[in-house]
C-alpha cells in the first residue's frame, strides 16, 4: 500500500478519535453541570431555607381566593421571592409548589417567572419551585395550573364550582354558566334515589321540598341528599288539603315543625327553605315559620301530564333564563324519568344546576323570610327581589331573556295578615308576586294564563293515606280565592292553578 495513502488513513482515524473524545468530554461536562444544578436546587437551597425557617419539601398551599367575584390580594410577582406568598385558609382549590427537580423538562429552563415549552405555559418561582394542581394569583391575575404545572384555559370545574379562564389563562370572574334551580316536591319516595344518582353523575344539585310524613321511610335517602350537596326543603308534614292561609298560625307552625323534627332525625339538620302547598302563603306565615319560601318561574305541570316525554319538553321548551326556578315532583315515576334525561342534557348545553340557596348566593341575594319565585337579572336590577345586594357585573353568555317587559313583574310580599293571594300568574290579577314573563311556551309558568308563577299544581287527594299525593288534577281545580274555594281553570276564572 502506498505510504501516502496509509498516512492519510491514519490521520483521519486520529481525527475521528479526537472527535469522539471531545464528545465524551462534552457529555461529561454537561452531566457535571446538571448534577451541580440538582445539588444546588435539591440540597443546598432546601438546607439554606431550613436554616432560615423556610421549607419546600411539602407543597406550600398558596391559593387565590376563588369566590365567584373576588381574588386574594396575595400575589406572586416576577423576579420576587415567591416564598413571600402566604397560605390562604379560605382557598377553594390551592395551587401547590413543587421542586423543579421533579420535572426534568422544566429544570432545563433557568428563567424565573413565566416559561413555555411544547407542553404549555408554566411559572417558575425564585425558590426553584413551580405551581401545579390548582389556582394561584400572580401579578394580580388568577391562573389554574394542571397537575403537571401548565396553565389551563376555558371552563374548569373545581368540585361543584365552575370557573372560566381566558385564552391567556387569566381567570374571568364575570363569566359564568346560565344557572337554574331544579326543585322537587312531595318526596322522598321510591324514585328519589335514582334521581340522586343522576344528579351525582352530572355534578348537579337540586332542592327537595319534602313532606314530613314521608321522611321516616326514606331517612337514608334524605341523608344522601345532604351528602351530595342538595338542599333540604320543608313542604309541611302532610300536605294539608286546605291552604295554609285558611289555617291557624299555630297549626301552620306545627306542620313545618314536625317536618323539621323528622329531617333532623334523618340527617341531623332542619330544612333551610320552605314551600307552601298550593303555593298559598302570606307574610304572617313567613314570619311564623322563619324560613325563606320558594315558588317557581317554570311549572312543568308534571303532576297533570304524567308523561316523561311531555315533562321533558315542558322544561327544555320552557324559559330557562339564568335565575329560573323549575318545579317538578320526585314522587311520580314519569317526572323522574324525564329528569334523568333533562339533567345531563341541560349540563351538556352549558347550564349549571344548583339549589335555590346556591342560586340566590350566586345572584348576590341574602335570603329573607319572604317568598321568591326566580332570580332573573331584570328583577334584581328593578329592585323587586328582597335581599338583593347589588349587581355583580357577571355575564352568562346566553342569549336567553326572561321576557320581562315592565315593572309589573314584581317579587314583593304582602305584609298584611289577610289570606289574600300572594302570587300571580302574570295576568291581570293583582297578586303580590309575578314572574312577569311574556313567554307562552309549554312549561313556562309566566304569562300563559294556564300555569302561573307560584301555581303549585299538585291536587291533593285527601282520601289517599299512602303518604303520597294524587296530582292527577281530576277535579279540574285550578286556583283559590280568599275563601279557599277552588275553581275550574276553564270557567274563565282568573285565579291560578293549585298544588
Amino acid at each position: 500500500m502506498d505510504k501516502k495513502v496509509l498516512r492519510e488513513r491514519i490521520r483521519k482515524k486520529q481525527q475521528q478519535m479526537r472527535r469522539r473524545k471531545m464528545m465524551r468530554l462534552g457529555a461529561y461536562v454537561i452531566a457535571v453541570i446538571l448534577v451541580v444544578i440538582f445539588v444546588i436546587r435539591g440540597i443546598l437551597i432546601p438546607v439554606v431555607n431550613r436554616i432560615g425557617g423556610k421549607s419546600v419539601d411539602k407543597p406550600a398551599q398558596v391559593q387565590a381566593e376563588t369566590d365567584q367575584t373576588n381574588v386574594n390580594s396575595d400575589t406572586v410577582s416576577d423576579g420576587t421571592d415567591s416564598t413571600a406568598d402566604t397560605t390562604t385558609t379560605s382557598a377553594v382549590n390551592s395551587a401547590a409548589r413543587y421542586p423543579l427537580k421533579n420535572d426534568l423538562a422544566k429544570a432545563s429552563q433557568m428563567s424565573i417567572g413565566w416559561n413555555e415549552n411544547e407542553n404549555g405555559k408554566w411559572y417558575q418561582n425564585a425558590d426553584g419551585t413551580y405551581f401545579a394542581g390548582g389556582m394561584q394569583e400572580i401579578d394580580g391575575s388568577t391562573y389554574y395550573f394542571d397537575e403537571n404545572g401548565y396553565i389551563q384555559t376555558g371552563w374548569i370545574s373545581v368540585g361543584f364550582d365552575d370557573y372560566y379562564f381566558n385564552d391567556d389563562g387569566t381567570y374571568d370572574p364575570n363569566t359564568h354558566k346560565p344557572r337554574i334551580a331544579l326543585t322537587f316536591d312531595d318526596g322522598p319516595g321510591e324514585y328519589t334515589d335514582e334521581l340522586l344518582d343522576c344528579l351525582e353523575a352530572n355534578n348537579a344539585h337540586a332542592t327537595f321540598f319534602m313532606v314530613g310524613q314521608n321522611v321516616g321511610s326514606w331517612e337514608s335517602t334524605v341523608q344522601r341528599m345532604v351528602d351530595l350537596g342538595c338542599e333540604i326543603g320543608n313542604h309541611t308534614w302532610d300536605h294539608p288539603s286546605q291552604t295554609l292561609t285558611n289555617m291557624s298560625i299555630d297549626d301552620v307552625v306545627t306542620e313545618f315543625q314536625k317536618t323539621d323534627d323528622a329531617l333532623v332525625q334523618a340527617c341531623g339538620q332542619a330544612a333551610t327553605v320552605a314551600r307552601a302547598p298550593y303555593g298559598a302563603a302570606n307574610q304572617d306565615i313567613y314570619d311564623a315559620v322563619q324560613k325563606p319560601f320558594f315558588m317557581w318561574s317554570l311549572d312543568t305541570e308534571d303532576w297533570k301530564l304524567m308523561d316523561a316525554t311531555a315533562d321533558y319538553d315542558a322544561v327544555m321548551n320552557g324559559d330557562l333564563t339564568d335565575g329560573t326556578i323549575v318545579l317538578m315532583h320526585d314522587i311520580h315515576e314519569p317526572s323522574v324519568q324525564a329528569a334523568l334525561k333533562l339533567i345531563p342534557d341541560l349540563v351538556s348545553q352549558g347550564y349549571k344546576l344548583m339549589t335555590v340557596s346556591e342560586l340566590a348566593a350566586a345572584k348576590n341575594v341574602t335570603l329573607q323570610n319572604t317568598t321568591y319565585s326566580q332570580f332573573w337579572d331584570s328583577q334584581l336590577q328593578a329592585g323587586t327581589v328582597p335581599g338583593y345586594n347589588g349587581n355583580t357585573d357577571s355575564t352568562d353568555g346566553s342569549d336567553a331573556s326572561d321576557g320581562s317587559e315592565s315593572s309589573a313583574d314584581t317579587e314583593s310580599t304582602d305584609d298584611s295578615s289577610t289570606d289574600s293571594t300572594d302570587v300571580s300568574d302574570g295576568s291581570s290579577s293583582d297578586g303580590d308576586s309575578s314572574d312577569g314573563s311574556s313567554d307562552s311556551s309549554s312549561g313556562d309558568s309566566g304569562g300563559d294564563g294556564s300555569s302561573g308563577d307560584g301555581s303549585d299544581s299538585e291536587d291533593y287527594d285527601s282520601g289517599d293515606d299512602s303518604s303520597s299525593y294524587d296530582d292527577s288534577g281530576d277535579s279540574g281545580d285550578s286556583g283559590y280565592d280568599d275563601s279557599g274555594d277552588y275553581y275550574d281553570e276553564d270557567s274563565g276564572d282568573d285565579s291560578y292553578d293549585t298544588y
